[in-house]
């Protein structure tokens, strides 16, 4: 694509493996590498998982019986593609559906909230053997080449979540960001002085750091010498790592990333100012920035008692605002093509309407939402029955989405990656949705 060979880690060895004898060649061909940097930089897309926490009732978002038994009396309303009708709560979603895929055909196994939450962040059935990455801590991984001269975090969560980095290591767990709009804590330490004094400071601390750092390392394996201890890839590595990035966070200007400020006009308040919407714009200004993955999360769908009115009143004005606004803002700058998006929670709920006017756990049949990136909006994948009740065509596993998402990101989903037993397993074990990508 850009007049010189594909850089992979066979060619990149191939080249190396020959310098010795040829190293003029081998030299351009690493002049070559550098200068096509920021050009494969560009090529890395970023992920946002938009993550319902308690279960949403899909039924009644996404896949509406209206008529039936299984619904309450709410008439869904078209959406900017013909023959797709959502809820009438979400139009501002509805006018993205265009962008958008409804996935109405999911079928999981776990519908305890902590199982259902790690299958649905992993794409794989909880092993009390291995701990699996989430989807950000995997994606993260996967384009660490892309980022790792970056002094933002690869991977964000906003608003706390169960999003960890298994058996990756710290290196990939996702920087919490807790109140977004504002500065996560202890960015700028208090009191420390102003401009370069405050700089000054900060890279003094830094250097102390380091110092007590190394002494640390050195004692573990005293017989090593400097150059080979950095191949270890031991937790005091890591978390050397980790605070060096945290510290060029600190001393740079880049951590204004983080704040919301008069300078961004009226989309705040059409994104909302309730804490999703803040998330939601965080999330743009954030993949903007080149973050590989942000995960904001909005809770309270555990709704076994009055569904419909807390769904009207209060869930879905929050989330159509956020998710809408997000999809609009990203396809108005030119981000959508680079960045996927997938809506989510840990299950569905019962089509049957219980007798406190709420719906139970159910994980059977249920949807999500996906979009962005390689994915091809507009459209509808699977269905389920009349009442809602069964998967009636094309039933789908987490693993086909998260092979569809890692694809609708450029990473092919059945790249290895090693466990923390050295096992080889592919990122995913589904197959890509027809269609969708």
């Amino acid at each position: 694509m850009f007049g010189f060979p594909t850089f992979d880690r066979r060619h990149f060895l191939k080249h190396m493996a020959g310098l010795s004898l040829m190293a003029l060649p081998g030299m351009q061909f690493v002049q070559r590498l550098r200068a096509a940097t920021p050009q494969l930089k560009k090529q890395g897309k970023s992920i946002i998982v938009l993550w319902m926490g308690g279960g949403p009732p899909t039924i009644d978002l996404w896949d509406l019986k209206y008529g039936e038994a299984t619904a309450f009396d709410d008439e869904p309303l078209e959406t900017s593609v013909s023959g797709i009708k959502i809820s009438p709560y979400l139009p501002k979603v509805a006018d993205q559906m265009k962008n958008l895929v409804l996935v109405r055909s999911l079928s999981t196994t776990e519908g305890d909230h902590n199982r259902g939450t790690q299958l649905m962040h992993t794409g794989k059935t909880p092993n009390p053997v291995v701990t699996y990455p989430s989807i950000g801590a995997m994606t993260s991984f996967q384009q660490r080449e892309l980022t790792k001269d970056m002094d933002l975090p690869a991977f964000i969560s906003v608003g706390g979540g169960n999003n960890g980095p298994g058996f990756l290591g710290m290196n990939y767990a996702p920087f919490v960001l807790q109140n977004p709009g504002s500065p996560p804590a202890n960015l700028k330490p208090y009191n420390i002085g102003w401009g370069l004094e405050e700089k000054d400071r900060i890279r003094r601390r830094q250097r102390l750091f380091y110092t007590v750092e190394d002494t640390f390392s050195n004692s573990l394996v005293p017989h090593v010498d400097e150059k080979d201890r950095k191949k270890f890839p031991d937790a005091s590595v890591a978390h050397s790592e980790v605070y060096g990035k945290a510290f060029n966070l600190v001393a740079s200007d880049r951590g204004k990333v983080f704040e919301i400020t008069p300078k961004d006009g009226k989309i705040v308040e059409e994104y909302g100012r309730d804490g999703f919407g803040r998330g939601c714009l965080m999330a743009r200004k954030l993949v903007e920035a080149g973050v590989t993955a942000v995960e904001v999360n909005l809770g309270g769908w555990d709704l076994h008692a009055n569904t419909q009115m807390t769904l009207k009143n209060q869930r879905l004005p929050v989330l159509d605002a956020g998710m809408g606004t997000l999809v609009k803002d990203l396809v108005d700058r030119g981000l959508w093509e680079k960045t996927v998006v997938v809506w989510m929670g840990e299950f569905g709920r019962t089509p049957r309407i219980n007798q406190n006017a709420g719906r139970d756990h159910w994980a059977r049949c249920w949807s999500i939402v996906v979009g962005g990136g390689g994915i091809k909006g507009g459209q509808v994948y699977g269905s389920t029955n009349k009442d809602g009740t069964e998967v009636k065509d094309d039933k789908c596993s987490i693993s086909d989405v998260f092979a569809t998402l890692y694809q609708g990101m450029g990473i092919n989903p059945q790249d290895q990656i090693r466990d923390n037993l050295g096992r080889p397993m592919p990122l995913s074990e589904g197959k890509v949705l027809k269609g969708l990508v």
